[in-house]
C-alpha cells in the first residue's frame, strides 16, 4: 500500500464514497488508487469550479461528504469560491 491508497482508504472509512476529480499529471498516483480501492467512486470533471461545485451539491443533497481532487496550486485557486461556499453552508 502506498500513500495514495492509504489516503483513499481513510476517506472511505470516514464515509466519503465519491470523489469529484479534475486531476493533473502530478495526481496520477491518487487517480490509480481510486481505481484500486473498493468503496470510492470517481467522477471526472473538466474544470475545478465544476468538481468543487458538484462535491458541494452532492454533499448538500446526500447529506454526506464528498472529496475533490484538484490540480496543485492553480486548481485549488480555481475552486476556492466553491470551497468557500461549502464552508459557509457547513457542507
Amino acid at each position: 500500500m502506498n500513500g495514495a491508497e492509504s489516503l483513499v482508504r481513510t476517506l472511505v472509512k470516514g464515509g466519503v464514497e465519491v470523489c469529484f476529480a479534475n486531476p493533473g499529471t502530478s495526481e496520477m498516483h491518487f487517480v490509480g488508487a481510486l481505481d484500486r480501492v473498493e468503496g470510492m467512486r470517481c467522477v471526472l470533471g473538466l474544470f475545478e469550479g465544476v468538481v468543487t461545485g458538484a462535491a458541494d451539491g452532492y454533499a448538500r443533497m446526500a447529506g454526506k461528504p464528498a472529496a475533490t481532487l484538484l490540480h496543485c496550486g492553480p486548481g485549488l485557486a480555481n475552486g476556492l469560491a466553491n470551497l468557500h461556499n461549502a464552508r459557509r453552508a457547513s457542507t
